[in-house]
């Protein structure tokens, strides 16, 4: 199997888990894989694509200049230029966006601070902090409408170290140097906004 297929593969499955959980709504979010980094190339949900019905066809080999290497009949994603932006400054393996009512929730909560502290908690092991005590700081960026700018936002606020960025009202951006652990980071980070945000209904409650 070629590298491009993989990439392909690695793309469906993790559409297969994220729709699975309920993640891909009304065909929300978007997906991709990287191929190959120099010059850039990877693997990415069509436009419009029902994720939970995805097939070959649904998945686009994308180049740098977002032109479509295996296709005349579909567009990528319009999200496309976030996952240029990741690629060319952390050289991940992998990408997944999802819109979920515990993202969205945490991202309003949290959006004035422009981040939400995760601290004290074991799934943070997931996310590649083992050390005592652990904390991150997990950036929201607002929702910007012209994608170049929520590229160019989402670029600036993404460091190593804390694989990913809410977008306020909108979704995660999650990644990994594989489509495996991209998909362990996404799933850490949903658990722990359901988590917190139950937390904090509780402690008001108190």
């Amino acid at each position: 199997m070629s590298t491009a297929s993989m990439a392909v593969e690695r793309v469906l499955d993790l559409a297969q888990f994220c729709s699975g959980k309920g993640w891909l709504p009304a065909t929300s979010g978007n997906l991709s894989a990287k191929i190959e980094q120099d010059p850039l190339l990877f693997a990415i949900t069509r436009s419009g694509a029902d994720k939970q019905r995805l097939s070959e066809v649904d998945v686009l080999l994308v180049d740098r200049d977002m032109v479509v290497q295996n296709s005349q009949t579909f567009k990528p994603s319009a999200e496309t230029t976030v996952h240029i932006a990741l690629y060319e400054k952390l050289a991940c393996g992998s990408i997944v966006h999802v819109h979920t009512v515990f993202n969205n929730l945490i991202s309003e909560i949290f959006g004035d601070a422009g981040y939400i502290r995760m601290s004290g908690h074991e799934l943070l092991k997931a996310l590649g902090h083992w050390e005592e005590g652990a904390s991150i700081d997990l950036p929201i960026v607002e929702n910007f409408h012209d994608l170049n700018q929520l590229g160019d936002a989402v670029r600036e606020a993404a460091r190593e170290g804390v694989p990913g960025v809410l977008v306020r009202n909108h979704g995660i951006y999650a990644w990994g140097d594989t489509a495996e652990t991209a998909k362990r980071h996404l799933e850490a980070f949903e658990f722990l906004f359901e988590y917190i945000f139950h937390l904090q209904q509780y402690r008001n409650r108190a």
